[in-house]
């Protein structure tokens, strides 16, 4: 009975976080315009001209719009044949359970992913007028914007998992639910990754630093498909990723919970979950900047709030549960750890900290020294992370075993919903940024905008850094889960299919990245040669008079990512069976403790280094060092265009590569014994 009234109260939770994205949708915020369509403009200044910016920040809104969406529509018409498939193979060779789980998962990533991007390209014109009246009206609107994206994700992850579990009633049936969002996670955030950082290193070599032309000016033909690729890999890739590792995080631990303390392991995690729900929707309540005060420390604020709520909710919890607070403190290591890498990688990613001045300097000897600093700086950002995650095992296994470590990963990620709005909020404000420069919006307007995305640049990184450390966590949940399943008590170093298996997993994270930069790059040539081409064969486009074929740069960009997307996805589902039925069941554990160690560090090492050399070059264009059209200026542009793909392609991919091995050998593991 009393499981029964806790899964109603989760239940209760995950409709309230989406009756919250709802009602942040539906309101009406600037000017009394709901901002669907073109038609809905109304403005209430006499102003002609501003009524005219409007009229145009609404279609270039809408166009942003339509490319996104159109993009998403033809990923998932790849992606559902491929989920039916598997599910159908998987409901043959392990069970209706797990082809079933697999398929509802896979669906409720995407629909997470669908209303996230909805609501981004519907909010980023909104941001652009909002700056119009203010600071405070556009960090609102755009964290209104991301608002729906975090509480989409956790609403819809906590109710599959609750109606998987309600019909089937055993945790271990329904891990193909955190396999489905895998799989469509790493195809969605590759796929997204190869998109928008195409588009973006197109428009910067050949119009920053060939044509000279300011970002997001309207004469570059990559800038529509640069806009639209920050919402498909920004919100619905990096959605899609922190929903796989927060359903899988529940999972697991269920998973885990139900051998050790039953009914009550199975549900504390969903019930933590719930609690992290109603916390993320007070946290939100609190971020807000008076004119002139620091937009950072609002969204901070919030974040803070949502991590104290949480641990206070995880205390009362633990006791009544568990009659005693061990698990508190294994909950409590993880909200600190996940809160304290976000912090740690704003040090090392911010251009208000010494790391990102010191690479933005280097760019008075040349690009060369500006891709050295990054390189050693975000080498340097692994150790702490990596002691923090050390610490926070060793406390968790310490209080409540293997569970406690699961329990962890389920606090660390508990406050997802508003680690995802803080997420999400800068592309918003990249895109506002952008529909303003092209609206000839006035020039505070921009200020405003660009002081936004500077900080959803280092959000984006802090994003980023939670979604690893939440990784490491999880998957050793998972690689937990799937030793107690096959029974593997330990590595056996001496036994060399361990070793092959190891060494194996240790390679896959390095040519995973290889082969998604190497996308990125064949991508960025295309998109360059596109852009020169209509620079040169286009009659007045620099001058303004000639209008540039924006829609020539979305194809290349939607058809390069589609095509190279699928090997890296395919690469990680099918390593684990290769080795599994090839090795063997400890061989393929060799495996996954190879790919965790190497993918975690190379993760850390290419999102923080890729954040560190893009805000090194918005340090410069703030002025400082010469600022824009300087030679330093043209240094921190290639830095960040090798950071690129680091920091929105390959890195942030690895931690969902090693979730999906993971979860793929523990659903697969009855294969293997």
């Amino acid at each position: 009975m009393l499981l029964f009234l806790l899964t109603l109260l989760v239940t209760a939770a995950g409709v309230l976080a989406l009756g919250y994205a709802y009602l942040t949708y539906s309101q009406k915020t600037v000017f009394g315009c709901t901002w669907f369509k073109a038609s809905d403009v109304h403005e209430e200044s006499s102003d002609e001209a501003m009524v005219e910016k409007t009229a145009r920040v609404l279609e270039l809104s809408e166009i942003i719009h339509k490319g996104a969406m159109a993009f998403l529509y033809r990923e998932y018409k790849w992606l559902l044949p491929f989920l039916l498939v598997v599910g159908v193979l998987l409901m043959y060779f392990i069970g209706f359970a797990a082809g079933f789980s697999f398929i509802v998962g896979g669906l409720c990533s995407a629909a997470a992913g669908y209303a996230g991007m909805i609501v981004a390209t519907r909010t980023n014109g909104k941001t652009a007028l909002a700056a119009t009246r203010g600071m405070n009206e556009a960090l609102l609107t755009a964290f209104r914007g991301g608002s729906v994206m975090g509480m989409s994700v956790v609403g819809i992850g906590v109710l599959g998992i609750v109606f998987c579990y309600a019909i089937f009633r055993d945790p271990n049936l329904i891990t193909g639910f955190g396999m489905g969002a895998s799989s469509i996670a790493l195809f969605a955030r590759v796929g997204g990754g190869i998109y928008t950082k195409a588009a973006d290193v197109g428009a910067d070599l050949v119009g920053k630093v060939e044509a000279g032309i300011p970002e997001d000016d309207p004469r570059n033909p990559a800038v529509i498909a640069d806009n639209v690729g920050d919402n498909v890999g920004d919100i619905a890739g990096m959605g899609a990723d922190l929903f796989e590792s927060y359903v899988n995080s529940i999972i697991a631990a269920m998973a885990l919970g139900l051998s050790l303390f039953g009914w009550k392991g199975v549900s504390f995690p969903m019930v933590m979950a719930g609690v992290g729900i109603l916390a993320a929707i007070a946290g939100t309540r609190f971020v807000k900047v008076e004119e002139g005060g620091n937009p950072a420390a609002a969204l901070r604020k919030g974040t803070f709030i949502t991590g104290g709520i949480m641990i206070v909710g995880s205390f009362i919890f633990s006791f009544l549960m568990f009659g005693g607070l061990s698990l508190f403190w294994a909950v409590l290591s993880g909200v600190a750890v996940g809160v304290l890498i976000g912090f740690i990688t704003e040090i090392y990613t911010s251009g208000d900290y010494a790391s990102v001045k010191h690479i933005a300097h280097a760019s008075k000897t040349g690009p060369a020294t500006v891709i050295l600093e990054g390189v050693a700086v975000g080498m340097k950002s692994t150790v702490v992370p990596v002691l923090l995650i050390g610490a926070a095992t060793l406390v968790s296994y310490y209080f409540g075993g293997l569970y406690g470590i699961a329990c962890a990963a389920v606090g660390m990620l508990s406050i997802t919903g508003m680690a995802l709005s803080v997420d999400a909020y800068g592309p918003i404000a990249d895109n506002a940024g952008g529909i303003a420069e092209m609206s000839h919006l006035p020039p505070e307007v921009r200020k405003i905008t660009d002081k936004l995305d500077a900080i959803g640049n280092t959000t984006a990184a802090m994003g980023k850094g939670l979604a690893i450390g939440s990784a490491a966590l999880t998957a050793l949940a998972l690689f937990a889960a799937y030793a107690h399943s096959v029974k593997l008590t330990a590595i056996d170093l001496n036994d060399p299919k361990v070793m092959v298996g190891l060494f194996l997993g240790g390679m896959l994270p390095f040519l995973f990245s290889a082969l998604s930069i190497q996308a990125v790059g064949r991508a960025a040539e295309a998109m360059i040669d596109e852009v020169r081409r209509q620079f040169r064969e286009i009659p007045g486009i620099m001058e303004g008079t000639g209008r540039p074929e924006y829609e020539k740069c979305v194809d290349i960009s939607t058809a390069a990512a589609l095509k190279e997307m699928i090997i890296p996805g395919l690469l990680a589902v099918l390593s684990p069976l290769a080795v599994g039925f090839g090795l063997g069941a400890q061989a393929l554990g060799g495996l996954l403790a190879g790919s965790i160690v190497t993918g975690v560090m190379l993760a850390i090492f290419m999102s923080n280094a890729g954040g560190a050399w893009d805000n090194a070059k918005k340090y410069i264009e703030e002025g400082n060092l010469g600022g824009k059209g300087t030679p330093e200026h043209a240094a921190a542009v290639v830095g960040d265009t090798v950071g690129d793909p680091f920091k929105d392609t390959a890195g942030p991919s690895l931690n969902i590569l090693i979730k999906l091995m993971s979860v793929v050998a523990l659903v697969l593991a009855p294969l293997f014994i």
